[in-house]
């Protein structure tokens, strides 16, 4: 393996000389670099000398030093510095910075090129390859068995942090914990900084923000320090992707030793196993998906009208066919969705975000009597509740607590995003579970039909609007409407009166006047001068039960058919 200190033995560069860092001089050179970009620090590696002309650095001390710590921490071989071009010497505080870190500082002639010398130093270091290469593919072989006998990410993880002698972190694309192995010469152990809980976030949004979001810009580890408690730990981060989709990431807490070039191979090599791993397991989990969302399908449609083998799909399904359920559904609209996001961004960021929903709701569902099942189709969220007993005013109850609950910490915890929930009854019988899915999605629609700004509605709330709605043509309805209303409703037309609005909250207040003025924001006498105006209008006294039935039904039906009120 080629040296620093064999570099100064090739005569074809003839007159590169060591002006400091000495002791580093057995330092292992693998591959010639130029480093004109200060940038250039997240993509190298161990064993990389660098050759520049100084021009990044030649008049800031701040970003020399930085220069020198930087590349001893990353364990490269030195850095090499045209003269005469930029420096006439090199600057004292990188030298005693160099001799500190005992990292190779050295000068190059003016008469050569850069390019020459990556050229000569190059084709020195081809011969070292062929060792490195069998080393790699032993390595390859070592990982590539695991994975073929099934071993999965948690052996090849285990596995790497032993080549490595690092411990290791491996994360899902949103950066909650997959797996992670920790070794027993880390003085800095992960468990005294992290709360190492599968699927739960390990890395602060500050750490995590500061890494590329574009893979091309992210195809080889990159180094982060993360900050905590007063220490500065450096990290090594590399992307679990294939094409341009990332899968995750490997996140090596570099604490026990330096990472060398083979590390740096073998790491490259365990990241894209890992993703084929992810893949594996996603094209599994899609397979058990799919027979799961069929088994709902059909089972919230009304298809599975069978009790044959009822039992057995509810015990591979998680649900209890003994007991009777109702189901709550969460209608999502969210800002961050945009029209210029492709179809597959568009699908990540609903799926990212009924996947939140889905993990809030079974953390609350400690709280709710029954049995929770929850999953999500687009932009909706399914919530099954299972009760071992039929009781459906409790159950309605019951039910619009949890929802409140729900919307609360959605709108708390999920910004720029609007939640409808709808509500629907409990049946006996789990083969009739399809009624309450189907009355949930109804109390959505009408929800929004009726702007309702509560975000929560029992299907039971709107079941007199949905009996008019569904069975009854508009024509019809508006004519019972006119029948009943007709003479108010043009009183309102031609003299701007709210006779209709005050009778409709008159009748929500059951007839009580105090409450009936204090909501319409009048004076008690003056609500009476109003009522006794309708009255009159409609030649009644409100007190037949018959007339009375009629006149509230025409009132739905007013909320019900949006052209009379658009005509108001």
């Amino acid at each position: 393996m080629l040296t620093v200190k064999d570099l100064l033995q090739i005569k074809s560069i003839e007159g590169i000389k060591i002006v400091a860092g000495e002791k580093g001089i057995n330092k292992k050179v693998s591959i010639v670099n130029i480093m004109e970009n200060p940038d250039t620090f997240d993509w190298l590696t161990s064993n990389e000398l660098l050759l520049s002309t100084g021009y990044i650095f030649k008049d800031n001390v701040d970003l020399q030093n930085r220069i020198i710590k930087e590349l001893a921490e990353i364990n490269c071989s030195g850095l090499c510095i045209k003269m005469k071009r930029y420096f006439d010497e090199i600057p004292q505080n990188m030298i005693d910075l160099a001799n500190q870190y005992d990292f190779p500082l050295l000068e190059l002639p003016f008469e050569y090129t850069l390019s020459q010398v990556i050229s000569i130093i190059n084709e020195k270091a081809a011969g070292a390859y062929d060792l490195l290469n069998r080393k790699s593919l032993d390595m390859h072989n070592k990982l590539f068995r695991i994975s073929l006998e099934g071993g999965g990410i948690d052996e090849i993880s285990s596995e790497l942090a032993k080549i490595i002698n690092n411990p290791i972190l491996f994360l899902d694309r949103d950066w909650n914990l997959l797996h992670h192995v920790d070794l027993e010469d880390n003085k800095l152990p992960l468990t005294d900084y992290f709360s190492l809980e599968k699927g739960r976030t390990v890395f602060s949004k500050e750490f995590t923000d500061s890494i590329p979001l574009n893979i091309n810009e992210f195809k080889k580890a990159i180094k982060r320090n993360y900050q905590t408690n007063g220490a500065e730990i450096k990290c090594r981060i590399l992307p679990v992707a294939v094409s341009d989709y990332i899968y995750g990431y490997i996140v090596v807490w570099q604490t026990v030793s330096e990472l060398t070039e083979l590390d740096y191979i073998v790491l490259m090599d365990a990241s894209r196993m890992m993703a084929l791993e992810r893949i594996k397991a996603r094209d599994i989990e899609e397979i058990k998906l799919k027979i799961r969302q069929d088994f709902f399908d059909d089972l919230l449609t009304g298809k599975i009208t069978s009790n044959d083998n009822i039992q057995t799909l509810c015990d591979l399904h998680g649900l209890k066919s003994d007991y009777m359920y109702y189901c709550i559904v969460l209608d999502i609209h969210s800002k961050i969705l945009t029209k210029n996001d492709d179809m597959i961004a568009h699908k990540y960021k609903l799926e990212n975000i009924a996947r939140k929903c889905v993990n809030f709701i079974y953390e609350v569902s400690r709280k709710v009597n029954g049995d929770i099942t929850s999953f999500y189709r687009n932009n909706r969220v399914i919530i099954l509740v299972g009760k071992n007993d039929f009781t459906p005013s409790k159950a309605k109850e019951e039910a619009k607590l949890f929802a409140n609950e729900l919307h609360s910490l959605f709108s708390k915890e999920i910004s720029d995003t609007t939640f409808l929930i709808g509500i629907g009854s409990q049946y006996k019988t789990i083969t009739t579970l399809h009624k309450s899915f189907s009355e949930a999605h109804e109390a959505i629609r009408l929800m929004k039909q009726f702007d309702n700004n509560t975000g929560i509605a029992h299907f039971e709330d709107y079941s007199v609007y949905h009996l008019l709605g569904s069975n009854i043509k508009s024509h019809e309805l508006e004519d019972f409407f006119m029948k009943s209303l007709g003479k108010v409703y043009e009183h309102d037309k031609l003299h701007g009166t709210a006779y209709l609005t005050t009778l409709e909250s008159y009748f929500q207040r059951n007839h009580n006047l105090s409450e009936t003025a204090k909501t319409l924001f009048l004076h008690r006498n003056t609500l009476i001068y109003r009522i006794e105006k309708i009255k009159e209008i409609l030649s009644t006294d409100l007190k037949n039960a018959e007339e009375l039935l009629q006149i509230q039904l025409a009132l739905k039906i007013y909320r019900l058919l949006p052209n009379l009120q658009q005509t108001k």
